[in-house]
């Protein structure tokens, strides 16, 4: 039986209702993505006591799910392209659910993590094309206030996740963290037909391509990690040398292509290239202050677990908050300039961290990552409404699916830096991260602002 598909979408977007109802259904995808990743965090203690698992094998819950989203990103959003948007986020959301029914139904770490590593895939599916609806939802003209919505909505899954895991964990198992998948997914499901119908292409899905894609970043990344945790170096050398001759083997293979799986096109595009290495240093930024900053809080400053938590709280509800405004700032003002100031406020921020006294205040703390949150808040929407917009509308998966490479990249080099500088510092690795947190945002702030440089006059014919 042929599915059913709504009205398509206007030439410039959905207007009135329909385009309420549809980016209803893209923030409830999203939400349930980013909202499950917050969550398995805070609980990843109370899960490995409960199956038995060592906590440094426990981690294992939380990198499967990153991993499969990383290494199949680009080849669903490239799937996306030739199947349309709106059938991938559904399906990206049945994958979720199920995998969540999986995962609650887990005994053991093995059969825990391979369930994750299906959530991740799921997860991927909503991620890799959550942009591009976004980009045939709204009119051209306020498209920022979209993806700052969206933005919106990601601070808000990574600021209420600690309190609904504490919430749910206080009156129930583990297991139901998952649960609540199922009728939050059962919704989103229903909304997202709803989403407006997309061009597709008739370009043949390239399996090789996106096996070179999937090695490439799963080498790499695996690789990297054991040798930033100081693990069988010989072995993670090897991973690493896989993954940068896959990467390099798929880099030849998708040059001329007329719809590249990996967007070498769009990565010739100055701007594109800038937004993206923009956002990727930004990510990596917020990670080296956002894994340290709880042991600064903790074992430098004494605060307890709670109050860590609450400390570290004004990062997102700053996001949440500069939202609105940011939405309408980013329709109206170059990125170069509203992402380049944002990043300055975010690296003072951490400057003004590392600088703090030896004994601060709670709200000494707060309203330096407060200013660090807000200025994050002003980077983020800018700098994805620039890759999606200097995009063709053809090569809008491909661009949505690289604002979230950029991100999970970022974040995933970010982990593996932290990791490295408390492995070879015995004493104020944290520091240094916030110093090299500071240094980082600084450096794509600089990265972003060359978008303001006018482009080369074409050569006389």
């Amino acid at each position: 039986m042929a599915e059913p598909l709504p009205p398509p979408a206007a030439p410039d977007g959905l207007h009135g209702a329909a385009r309420n109802v549809a980016m209803l259904a893209v923030a409830l995808s999203v939400l349930l993505s980013v909202l499950d990743y917050a969550i398995a965090n805070v609980a990843l203690p109370t899960i490995a006591g409960d199956i038995h698992a060592r906590r440094s094998s426990a981690i294992w819950v939380i990198n499967a799910y990153q991993l499969a989203s990383v290494v199949s990103l680009l080849p669903l959003a490239a799937l996306g392209d030739r199947i349309g948007y709106a059938r991938m986020c559904r399906i990206g959301l049945a994958l979720f659910v199920v995998a969540s029914l999986f995962c609650a139904a887990s005994s053991t770490l093995p059969e825990l993590t391979l369930a994750r590593a299906l959530q991740g895939f799921g997860g991927a599916c909503i991620m890799s094309v959550n942009a591009a609806l976004i980009r045939f939802i709204y009119p051209s003209r306020i498209i920022g206030r979209g993806i700052a919505l969206n933005g919106l909505v990601v601070a808000s899954g990574v600021a209420l996740g600690p309190t609904i895991a504490s919430a749910v964990l206080s009156v129930a198992s583990w297991k139901w963290l998952f649960l609540i998948n199922l009728p939050l997914g059962g919704v989103a499901l229903a909304f997202s037909f709803a989403l407006p119908r997309t061009p597709t292409h008739g370009h043949g899905f390239d399996a090789t391509s996106a096996g070179l894609c999937a090695l490439a970043f799963g080498a790499l990344i695996i690789g990297l990690d054991r040798l930033a945790h100081g693990d069988g170096i010989a072995a993670s050398l090897a991973l690493v040398v896989v993954g940068g001759i896959s990467l390099v083997t798929l880099v030849r293979r998708q040059m001329g292509h007329p719809n590249p799986l990996l967007p070498v096109d769009l990565l010739l595009l100055r701007d594109f290239r800038a937004a993206f290495l923009t956002g990727f240093l930004a990510f990596v930024a917020s990670n080296l202050f956002i894994i340290s900053m709880p042991f600064t809080l903790e074992d430098v400053l004494h605060r307890s677990a709670v109050a860590t938590g609450l400390l570290i709280t004004p990062w997102p509800v700053a996001i949440v908050l500069i939202a609105p405004l940011v939405g309408r700032l980013s329709d109206r003002y170059p990125a170069a300039i509203l992402s380049s100031v944002g990043l300055c406020f975010t690296a003072s921020g951490f400057l003004a961290l590392w600088l703090m006294p030896a004994h601060p205040s709670d709200a000494n703390i707060a309203w330096r990552i407060g200013l660090a949150g807000m200025g994050f808040g002003l980077f983020q929407p800018p700098n994805n409404r620039a890759m999606l917009v200097t995009a063709p509308r053809s090569r809008a998966g491909s661009a949505s699916g690289m604002i979230s490479v950029a991100r999970l990249l970022g974040q995933t080099v970010g982990a593996m830096l932290v990791a490295t500088i408390f492995a070879l510092l015995a004493t104020r690795a944290n520091h240094f991260c916030l110093i090299a947190g500071s240094a980082t945002a600084f450096l794509a702030a600089l990265i972003s602002v060359t978008r303001l440089r006018p482009h080369p006059a074409p050569a006389a014919g």
